[in-house]
C-alpha cells in the first residue's frame, strides 16, 4: 500500500509538472505569434490547467475504467466551483467582470443540464461524446469571438499576466516546442501511474473507483486550478481567478468528458447513485454561481465560506455512502434542509450586499 501512495504521489507531481510546461511553452509560443493574451487566458490556458484532467480521464477511458473517468470530471467540476471558488474568496473577496463571467455561467449551468441529460439512459457512448465535442467547438468559437468585445480591464488584466512576449528566434522557438513535448510526455506518464494507483488504492480500501475519482484523483488533478486562481486572486486578478475555474469546467464536460465516451471501448457507465446525486450536485454547483455572479457581481468572504461548507458536506457524505456508514440517512436529511435554506440565504445574502453598495 506504502508503494501505491507513492506512485500515486509521484504520478501526481509528473502531472502537474507536465501541465505547467504545456502551459508555458504553448502560451509563449502564442504570445510570440502575436495571439492576444485574453485568447490565450482563455483557450491555451484553461486547456493547459485542466491537461492533468484530460490526460488521467483519457487513460483510465482507454483501459476501460469509466467510473474513474466520470468520477474525475464530476469530481473535479464540483471541486473547482465549491472549493477553489471559496477559499480563494477567502483569501481575497473577488469582483467579478460582467462581461466576462455573465455569460461563462449560464454556459456551464446549460452545459451541466446538457450533461445530465445525455447520461439519463445510463451510458456516455460515441454519440454522447460527439455532441459534447461539437458544443466544445461552438464554445471556443464563442469564446475567441466574445474576447474581442472584452472591456478594456478585462484586456489590460489578462495582458498583464499573459503578455510575456519574446521575439521570435529560433532558439527560442526550439526550446517552447521542447516544453510543450516535454509537457505532453510527462502528462502521459503521470497519468498512466496515477490511473494505476488509483485503482490499486480503491481496491485496497475496498471502495469503487468512481469514489477515488470524485475525491482525491478530482482534487489532485484539479491543484494546477487552485494555484492558478489563488494566485490571481492574491494579485488582484479576480476575472481570472474566476474565469479559469468556470473555464475548467466547461473543458472538463466537453473536451475531458467527450473525448472519454469516445475512446472508451463501451462508453462511460452512469451508476443509479451518480444520476441520483452526484451529477445532480453538479448541477446544483453551477446554479448556485448565478445569484452571486448576477446579484452582487463579486464573492464576499461569507459566500466563500458558504461554497466551502458546502464541499465539505459533499465530500464527508461520498465517503459515508462508500463505506455504508450507519449514520447516512441522517447525512442525507441534513443535506436535503442544508443546501436549499443556505442557497436561499446567499441569494438574500446578496441582494442585501448590492442595496447597499447602491446606496
Amino acid at each position: 500500500m506504502t508503494n501505491t501512495i507513492l506512485f500515486f504521489i509521484a504520478g501526481l507531481i509528473i502531472l502537474i509538472l507536465g501541465a505547467d510546461l504545456l502551459v508555458r511553452g504553448a502560451s509563449r509560443l502564442a504570445a510570440a505569434f502575436g495571439v492576444s493574451p485574453l485568447v490565450i487566458g482563455l483557450t491555451i490556458i484553461a486547456i493547459g490547467t485542466a491537461s492533468p484532467e484530460i490526460a488521467v480521464s483519457l487513460q483510465a477511458a482507454a483501459n476501460g475504467q469509466g467510473d474513474l473517468t466520470l468520477g474525475n470530471v464530476l469530481g473535479s467540476n464540483i471541486f473547482n466551483i465549491l472549493f477553489i471558488l471559496g477559499i480563494t474568496s477567502i483569501v481575497a473577496p473577488i469582483v467579478i467582470a460582467k462581461q466576462l463571467i455573465r455569460k461563462d455561467a449560464p454556459i456551464m449551468l446549460g452545459i451541466s443540464l446538457l450533461t445530465f441529460t445525455l447520461a439519463l439512459d445510463g451510458n456516455l457512448g460515441v454519440v454522447d461524446g460527439m455532441i459534447l465535442l461539437f458544443f466544445l467547438i461552438i464554445y471556443i468559437f464563442f469564446a475567441l469571438k466574445q474576447s474581442n468585445n472584452e472591456s478594456k480591464k478585462v484586456q489590460k488584466e489578462y495582458a498583464k499576466e499573459y503578455a510575456q512576449k519574446e521575439p521570435l528566434t529560433t532558439e527560442n522557438l526550439v526550446s517552447y516546442i521542447l516544453f510543450i513535448l516535454i509537457g505532453l510526455v510527462l502528462l502521459v506518464l503521470g497519468s498512466n501511474w496515477l490511473v494505476e494507483s488509483a485503482v490499486d488504492i480503491a481496491k485496497a480500501l475496498g471502495v469503487s473507483e468512481l469514489v477515488i475519482g470524485l475525491t482525491i484523483v478530482a482534487i489532485g488533478t484539479s491543484l494546477p486550478e487552485v494555484a492558478t486562481s489563488v494566485i490571481a486572486a492574491l494579485k488582484g486578478e479576480s476575472d481570472i481567478a474566476v474565469g479559469n475555474a468556470v473555464g475548467s469546467n466547461i473543458f472538463n464536460l466537453l473536451g475531458v468528458l467527450g473525448i472519454g465516451a469516445l475512446v472508451s471501448p463501451d462508453g462511460i457507465s452512469v451508476a443509479a447513485r451518480v444520476l441520483i446525486f452526484d451529477l445532480p450536485v453538479m448541477v446544483f454547483v453551477a446554479l448556485v454561481t448565478l445569484p452571486i455572479f448576477y446579484i452582487d457581481s463579486r464573492i464576499s468572504r461569507l459566500e466563500g465560506g458558504l461554497l466551502l461548507s458546502y464541499y465539505v458536506t459533499y465530500v464527508i457524505f461520498v465517503i459515508m455512502r462508500a463505506t455504508e456508514s450507519p449514520a447516512l440517512p441522517a447525512m442525507q436529511l441534513f443535506i436535503t434542509f442544508y443546501a436549499p435554506i443556505t442557497f436561499a440565504i446567499g441569494v438574500a445574502l446578496a441582494i442585501r450586499s448590492m442595496r447597499t453598495r447602491g446606496r
